[in-house]
């Protein structure tokens, strides 16, 4: 144990740390200088969080792919149980309490779909990989909860597992022409999706999106204003706690999804850059362990979780950069929420784990 400890990958750690203290004070601000409102409650769940991060990475790696499909079933009967207990919360039903905590399984749910189908394509062998019905149980494992989250509904939560599903499979082998295959079929569903899935606020974002200045006090009012706020924030920004945007309460969700925005206008471009430059020596440090671990379910565990912290980013900074139309994809570490802050820790426990056991070569 103690050489487990003493190999540990610190550096992560404290990329993890600084990042989370960056939200701290970023939910501070959000909160005109109250830290009980929102950076309190956050603090709490990052220790919680940190606890559980070391306990999972050190627990024999063998233990936790023994039980992989257990953990997956689990995670998929609170996602089905949010229809029946849910609790509504902005609009939708996401959240599920358990021993009075709200939870949200969609977030948990990438992480077990993560180790699921790693440990199906570690036992699958690689010249297997490319037959039509072993396509069949991955392609099932990721469309149960997608569709599931999109009925909740949630269109950025349900898009991030379609993404991180087929990231998995082309990182395990499948070939590129199955995904174009796949895609263009797709495309064969979208008006269905349009005319009977998506509920109408999600229809006016997304014409809110293609036509930014159709409706700014209404469903565009969002993206209308986090443009002004990180604009308006320069190059080196207003300063800390000096965010009028924010202070005047003219930037919406500054405290969750819209918290790239705030850091935007109080730090500026370079404040932002900073942030986004500590995000890619995590996701970089992830495809490292990916790299140099010698199992293939190590490896496909890195890369999804990498890969996982990847369309977070990316989804969120381009939310709220006006790229993609407002999806309701939150920040880790940086946007309030407890849900999110686990989910993330989870999987970089089992990020660590691998690296902890990346000489492991069977299980």
């Amino acid at each position: 144990m103690l050489n487990k400890i003493y190999n540990y990958n610190w550096f992560f750690i404290f990329i993890i740390s600084v990042i989370s203290f960056i939200g701290f004070m970023a939910l501070y601000s959000a909160a005109n200088s109250n830290l009980d409102i929102w950076s309190k409650k956050q603090i709490i769940r990052f220790m919680f969080s940190i606890i559980l991060l070391f306990s999972i990475s050190l627990i024999d790696i063998r233990f936790w792919y023994k039980n992989i499909n257990t953990i997956f079933i689990l995670s998929l009967i609170l996602l089905l149980a949010v229809e029946i207990f849910g609790i509504f919360g902005l609009g939708a039903k996401r959240w599920i309490k358990i021993f009075n905590i709200s939870i949200q399984p969609s977030e948990l749910v990438k992480v077990t779909l993560i180790l699921f189908l790693a440990k199906y394509y570690n036992e699958l062998k690689f010249d297997r990989i490319y037959m039509i019905k072993n396509l069949f149980l991955p392609i099932i494992a990721i469309l149960l909860p997608f569709i599931l989250v999109l009925f909740q509904p949630d269109l950025g939560t349900s898009l991030s597992i379609l993404f991180l599903g087929g990231i998995i499979m082309f990182a395990s082998g499948v070939k590129i022409w199955k995904f174009v295959v796949i895609f263009f079929s797709s495309l064969v569903s979208l008006p269905i999706i349009w005319k009977f899935l998506l509920k109408d606020y999600q229809v006016n974002r997304i014409l809110s999106f293609l036509n930014p200045e159709s409706d700014l006090l209404g469903s565009g009012y969002h993206l209308y204003q986090s443009k002004i706020a990180l604009g308006s924030g320069g190059l080196y920004g207003k300063g800390f706690l000096k965010g009028s945007q924010s202070y005047l309460d003219f930037l919406p969700e500054k405290q969750t999804d819209f918290v790239f925005t705030l850091i935007g206008e109080e730090f500026g471009f370079i404040g932002t850059i900073f942030v986004l430059s500590l995000y890619l020596i995590l996701i970089l440090i992830a495809f490292y362990i990916a790299f140099k671990s010698h199992s293939i379910f190590g490896r496909i565990v890195s890369i999804g979780v990498g890969s996982n912290l990847f369309l977070y980013v990316i989804f969120n900074t381009a939310m709220v950069t006006g790229l993609m139309p407002v999806v309701g994809v939150p920040l880790p570490l940086l946007s309030y929420g407890g849900s999110v802050m686990l989910s993330i820790m989870i999987s970089f426990g089992f990020l660590l784990n691998v690296d902890v056991y990346s000489l492991q070569k069977k299980f």
